[in-house]
């Protein structure tokens, strides 16, 4: 009883961070694949960084650059550049120059932040970046006072699972799996992460179109990230961009080989307004 308790914890919190990741930041506010009801964005502009211990503005504008520069050596963080080992403090220190040159209001990142009429939070403003991961500790820890250290480090593994969700999308999405679209970049369907990160391991899918809220493209795919935005859907919570949709498959199951995006790997983005 008490390690399926530990699990439950984990999953929800896992889920947690991985669901405002993937619809709140991603779907919703860096691509505009969906429209976020505005109580919902400021939700997620509020707490974001609470739950995951990442900016939503900073995390927003490092995707979008990882798009525009997909696999070149522009890029914040491909294995192209630094190898699959290498992503992961690749894109640590990727984001913390985002950061900063948000601060700074530098041109080179404010430029991919047209559309975010927010300002960074003020933990990361005033250099208190730690903060939420110190929250969660001390939750953790009570919880682990309490006898239950499995349950504590259960909660906070899962509330703390950015980078490893962060780490396995953009090093194996970008290095091992299937192709199903020629792409400028070296993106990849990498069925296993797409499994584990509700869909955002099918990356070849996704940086062929960038502003569809589904990721799948076949139907063994899995991308349980549109499974919860229909759900949101129907609450009335987001608004999925059906036009922007990735095509079903052509009968006989033969991929389609549309033309081939831009150099960078994304197909044109317009600077379109999000709600507030």
């Amino acid at each position: 009883m008490y390690l399926a308790l530990c699990a439950t914890v984990f999953l929800t919190a896992y889920v947690l961070n991985l669901v405002t990741i993937t619809v709140g930041y991603h779907r919703g506010l860096a691509h505009g694949a969906v429209r976020l009801h505005p109580r919902l964005r400021r939700l997620i502009v509020m707490t974001g960084n609470w739950v995951t211990g990442l900016d939503p503005k900073a995390w927003v504008v490092m995707h979008r650059m990882h798009h525009a520069h997909s696999d070149t050596p522009k890029d914040p963080h491909s294995p192209v550049n630094v190898g699959i080992i290498g992503v992961a403090m690749a894109q640590l220190r990727s984001y913390e120059r985002v950061l900063r040159g948000l601060m700074r209001n530098e041109p080179a990142f404010t430029k991919f932040a047209y559309d975010l009429d927010f300002e960074l939070n003020w933990t990361n403003r005033t250099r208190r970046w730690y903060l939420p991961y110190l929250a969660h500790a001390v939750v953790a820890t009570a919880i682990a006072a309490s006898g239950a250290w499995l349950l504590g480090l259960a909660y906070f593994v899962g509330m703390m699972s950015h980078p490893f969700q962060g780490g396995m999308v953009n090093a194996f999405g970008h290095a091992v799996g299937g192709r199903n679209f020629e792409t400028n970049d070296n993106s990849r369907n990498n069925l296993l992460v797409a499994w584990l990160i509700a869909g955002e391991g099918l990356q070849n899918n996704h940086h062929r179109y960038p502003n569809s809220a589904k990721f799948s493209y076949r139907s063994w795919e899995p991308d349980a990230g549109f499974m919860v935005c229909l759900a949101l859907e129907t609450l009335g919570l987001v608004t999925i961009d059906y036009e922007q949709l990735i095509p079903a498959p052509p009968q006989g199951g033969v991929a389609a080989q549309p033309e081939a995006p831009p150099q960078g790997g994304v197909a044109a983005q317009p600077e379109r307004r999000i709600a507030a």
